[in-house]
């Protein structure tokens, strides 16, 4: 799990931070809304943790503008006010979970958990997830940190058959019949998957394909 966490108190954010790392949560900080925003733009995070009281700036507003801009990423609100009308702003404004200050902990690494859990699963029929990689089915496109990997359809096929096996050995026979569906022969003296092999390798890096 990668979480950002947006804080202006430095000494509660290092706090959380250092706790979340240690229950082996990978994550960063941004003290400010600027920060966020490009921090956002650039890297996938699996949830983020966002102080509602930050100065210069409407969380509400930009909540919401971010929603309409298809950032799915679950968001938990940290606030000091707690009131009816509070809590109905926030989750109008499509935050997916909040924590009165002082929070427990244990708590919030429990509702993380449970957003992960819920936005992992919902997605799990439309999106693949390998390294910094999202594999969306539904467009037939791949991601990386948010830009487009240009693929060929071929290349897009054979990357989501590899992906949906990974941490498998694939003979190239089964990738010939799955991604070709081609079943002679032939596959013992082509070197058609090879070639579309090192087309992965150059466009996405050398590592991700063993």
């Amino acid at each position: 799990m990668k979480v950002l966490i947006i804080e202006d108190n430095q000494s509660l954010a290092r706090n959380l931070n250092i706790y979340l790392w240690l229950k082996k949560i990978d994550s960063e900080i941004s003290y400010d809304w600027k920060d966020w925003l490009y921090k956002a733009s650039i890297n996938h995070y699996d949830a983020i943790i966002l102080d509602i009281n930050l100065p210069e700036i409407n969380w509400i507003d930009l909540c919401k503008q971010l929603r309409e801009k298809e950032l799915d990423t679950p968001i938990i609100m940290l606030t000091s006010r707690s009131s009816k009308n509070d809590i109905i702003n926030w989750l109008d404004a499509w935050a997916d979970d909040y924590l009165v200050k002082p929070f427990d902990y244990d708590e919030l690494i429990a509702r993380l958990n449970s957003l992960t859990r819920r936005n992992l699963k919902n997605k799990s029929n439309t999106f693949i997830e390998i390294w910094d990689y999202i594999i969306d089915l539904e467009k037939k496109v791949v991601l990386k940190k948010k830009e487009e990997i240009k693929l060929s359809q071929t290349e897009f096929e054979l990357f989501k058959y590899l992906a949906q096996n990974k941490n498998k050995v694939i003979s190239r026979k089964e990738l010939y019949e799955k991604v070709w569906w081609e079943f002679d022969g032939d596959f013992m003296f082509s070197k058609t998957v090879d070639v579309y092999i090192w087309y992965l390798r150059k466009k996405l890096g050398r590592n991700l394909i063993k």
